[in-house]
This record gives structure tokens, sequence and C-alpha cells, in this order.
């Protein structure tokens, strides 16, 4: 696997391109610096094959969210540390573990 590493180039979104960017993810939050959400499952297995697609998925962007685990919820919080706030980075992740949820 490739080592993840930051990207100097990437830009924090301004509260404009934040606002159009939880456009495209309307079930997550903003939390100051960061986008949440909270998805449920049916049970705890079906939660954590859900974690372990989002841990494939943020590996391949070299680009991980904080997740929170509770038996049948799981709970993920993004944002750019490099950047210092919200980015691209973040709201195309966030569009990718929706697609994995479904």
């Amino acid at each position: 696997m490739q080592p993840c590493c930051s990207n100097p180039l990437v830009k924090k979104f301004d509260a404009a391109a934040i606002r159009t960017a939880l456009g495209t993810v309307p079930d997550w939050k903003r939390r100051k610096a960061s986008i949440g959400r909270t998805y449920a499952f049916a049970d705890f297995p079906a939660a954590i094959r859900f974690v372990n697609a989002v841990a494939k998925a943020a590996e391949k962007a070299c680009h991980h969210p904080d997740i929170d685990i509770r038996w049948n919820q799981v709970g993920l919080v993004l944002t750019t540390h490099d950047a210092g706030g919200l980015t691209e980075k973040d709201f195309s992740l966030a569009a990718r573990f929706d697609q994995l949820a479904k």
C-alpha cells in the first residue's frame, strides 16, 4: 500500500464554498471546522462491515475520518488538518461514504 502524505496544495474552503459543498452531502452537518454524520444499520455486524469499507476508502484517498461505533450506529467526522479546516477532500470522501452505506 502507498503511504499517505500531506498535500500542501489543498485549499481550505471559505464559508460560501462550504455552504455549496454541504448541498452535495445533505445528511452531513457542519461542526465548526469539520463535517459529521451518523449512520444507522440493522445490527453490529452490519455497522462493522461499513466501518471496514470506510477504512478501505479512506486509506485509498489518504484521508481518514474520526470514527465512533455504537452497536448499530457509526459516526464519522471529517476535516483536513493540514489545511486547517474543510476542503474538497472532506466533501468527496463524505459522498463516497454515503455511497458505501447504501
